[in-house]
């Protein structure tokens, strides 16, 4: 409860140090305690009920916590298929199993203690003291009242001591982590050798051949399958086509803001920094005298050529306001005098000029228009929104809706689940088609009668007509594809056959490089590697095989781009070398949180077990607005 109230506040002084692990109560089981049951409650643990508020307001947080990491707005169906509201259930109900135990273990907090607690907490302090002031102000922003705060950090202190128990009771058995650390450090050296595709010749197959190739592999010679859709469309550009603008609006909206369609002048600006006004001054004259360059000036000051071009900038980007003023109004390619700026003392030269543009209405008057028109679209989104949903509620078809409303409206004669029709085109031009051709193609399509958000805030609307299934294309019609087909998978049967006697005759006892002329590939071999290292052209599940393999012997495997085998075999194992500190410390650290982990997850699922467990799936799907699914 307190990391969903630790993520709806906003302010510094909200963000309430609780110190709660995060361990994985996400994998928790729960899937065997589904069960149907009252309502006004997703789960219960024991005598505690966790309610659907709870459950929707946690929820809710985590959605919005995952939608801010995605950089996009999940819905609840989304988040469902993330598995969001099961790991939330599983987080509330161990949380309420670990607070049902403090209390059964008799753990308990004195009123002094958590006032104190919470006057010490430095999110609460200002210079050093408890700020009632912020703490009431916090308190408001969570609309939460006082005494509910404080059952709260209650609740949350007497999980943490359970919690941090199992992380202070860690010890790391020296066996295992001598065992690990062996196994992550130990490395080996590989001879490889690539066979390179030209290395086999594939007889042009007859026709019994590529008739074989096409009846074993109907399937891939089919059409996809396609559907029939009606799609309903409420975009942003529909409604800017429906405001209206007025020349007054337009041009009230163009004094507010008017510096924001001007283009300002640049410069590019050089500038060289002196520590006193007298070597500047010296400079300078050998400037203007021709006896230096600005180069040899800049040199001789220490300065850098990143130090010296400050780029090509307005004068708003020049941070010190007397150098921009001067760099902005001395001519192309001469000297500034010596400027006493707010941070140094400095020579200023400007190598480039972009003069600025100022625009008219009568330039940007569009652009203006444009951006109200988009504004006001913006507002009235939802309530058209609204609009389509009561006039379906009404039992008006998509179409009707769309004329009615004046919104855009598709009938797609066929289109498959890439979002493409027959003849390969796309059949939406659309950021968001293959979100609504997910839809188009989910399972009971049909009987999903929710809106689809889109990407420009507006939404969208299926309705599968009918289902063509896929067919299988007559083999004149894609017989060079079969016989592309069979070529392909030849080539790589004959390749394979060639790695596989390579490898047996290398195990045998056969250098490597004996083969280099069969293959058409050099030897190659790798510097030591851990098992954390993938050479290039060497897959993964190479390389874990190659560290499965003895010392001297060989194995083989596909290439990491799947073109072709690669052979290896294994030159040299060098044992790990002793942990130094820092491995030693990070490998603890990391060895102590899995056990930690560990036991606690064995800890809540043994509360479980002991309170006893249900989750009440219809109210769960209720809370997340899905309906009785």
């Amino acid at each position: 409860m307190l990391e969903a109230l630790r993520r709806g506040a906003q302010t510094p002084l909200a963000k309430v140090l609780f110190g709660i692990l995060c361990f994985s109560f996400a994998i928790w089981g729960v899937a065997d305690v589904f069960h149907g049951w009252g309502t006004g409650s997703v789960a219960k643990i024991g005598s505690t009920s966790i309610t659907t508020e709870e459950f929707r307001q946690s929820y809710q947080q985590e959605l919005d916590r995952v939608s801010r990491q995605a950089n996009q707005r999940l819905t609840a169906e989304q988040g469902r298929a993330f598995g969001l509201d099961r790991r939330v259930v599983a987080q509330l109900v161990a949380g309420s199993a670990i607070e049902q135990n403090a209390e059964q273990l008799g753990l308990s907090l004195s009123d002094k203690t958590l006032v104190d607690g919470i006057q010490s907490d430095p999110n609460f302090q200002t210079d050093g003291k408890f700020n009632r002031l912020g703490f009431e102000n916090m308190l408001r922003q969570m609309g939460m009242s006082e005494q509910h705060f404080l059952k709260l950090r209650r609740q949350d202190e007497l999980r943490g001591m359970i919690v941090e128990s199992f992380l202070a009771a860690q010890t790391v058995p020296k066996p295992l982590f001598d065992a690990i650390h062996a196994h992550n450090q130990e490395k080996r050296v590989l001879e490889w050798l690539k066979i390179d595709p030209e290395a086999v010749t594939v007889k042009e197959p007859d026709q019994a051949d590529l008739q074989k190739r096409y009846d074993d592999n109907k399937t891939k010679y089919e059409t996809p399958e396609y559907r029939k859709v009606q799609l309903l469309m409420l975009t942003l550009d529909d409604l800017k086509k429906q405001v209206e603008v007025s020349d007054d609006e337009i041009t009230k909206a163009y004094e507010a803001s008017k510096s924001t369609y001007d283009q300002p002048e640049k410069r590019r600006v050089q500038q060289i920094a002196f520590k006193d006004t007298a070597t500047a001054e010296a400079a300078l004259k050998a400037l203007r005298d021709g006896t230096k360059s600005f180069a040899d000036v800049a040199k001789d000051a220490g300065a850098k050529d990143t130090d010296v071009d400050l780029g090509l900038v307005t004068k708003s980007a020049l941070i010190d306001p007397k150098i921009a003023d001067v760099a902005f109004s001395i001519e192309k390619d001469k000297y500034s005098d010596v400027v006493e700026g707010r941070f140094a003392t400095v020579i200023v030269r400007v190598t480039q000029i972009e003069p600025g543009v100022t625009h008219t209405l009568a330039d940007v008057k569009e652009k203006v228009r444009e951006k109200l028109a988009a504004d006001k679209a913006s507002t009235g989104l939802q309530n058209r929104r609204d609009d389509v949903e009561d006039n379906r509620l009404a039992g008006k078809t998509l179409q009707e809706v769309a004329d009615q409303l004046k919104l855009t409206f598709k009938e797609i004669p066929a289109v498959d689940a890439t979002g493409l029709a027959p003849d390969g085109k796309p059949v939406l031009l659309s950021p968001d088609l293959q979100k609504i051709i997910a839809r188009v193609f989910a399972p009971e399509s049909n009987n999903d009668d929710t809106a689809i958000d889109l990407t420009d805030g507006g939404a969208a609307w299926v309705n599968v007509l009918s289902t063509e299934e896929p067919k299988l294309k007559p083999f004149d019609t894609v017989k060079d594809q079969v016989k592309e087909d069979y070529m392909k998978a030849e080539s790589q049967r004959l390749i394979g056959e060639m790695a596989k006697k390579i490898t047996e005759r290398v195990n045998a006892g056969e250098p490597l490089s004996a083969f280099e002329a069969e293959a058409k590939n050099k030897v190659e071999k790798t510097d030591p590697i851990t098992r954390n290292t993938v050479p290039q052209s060497i897959s993964q599940s190479m390389m874990e095989q190659a560290f499965a393999t003895a010392k001297g012997k060989a194995g083989h495997g596909p290439s990491s781009d799947r073109s072709t085998d690669i052979v290896f075999r294994v030159a040299e194992v060098i044992p790990a070398a002793e942990a130094t500190l820092t491995e030693k410390d990070e490998l603890n650290r990391r060895l102590e949180a899995e056990l930690a982990n560990q036991s606690l997850t064995e800890y809540t699922e043994g509360l479980k077990k002991r309170y006893g467990a249900s989750i009440n799936q219809a109210e769960l799907n209720s809370a997340i607005g899905l309906g009785g699914e």
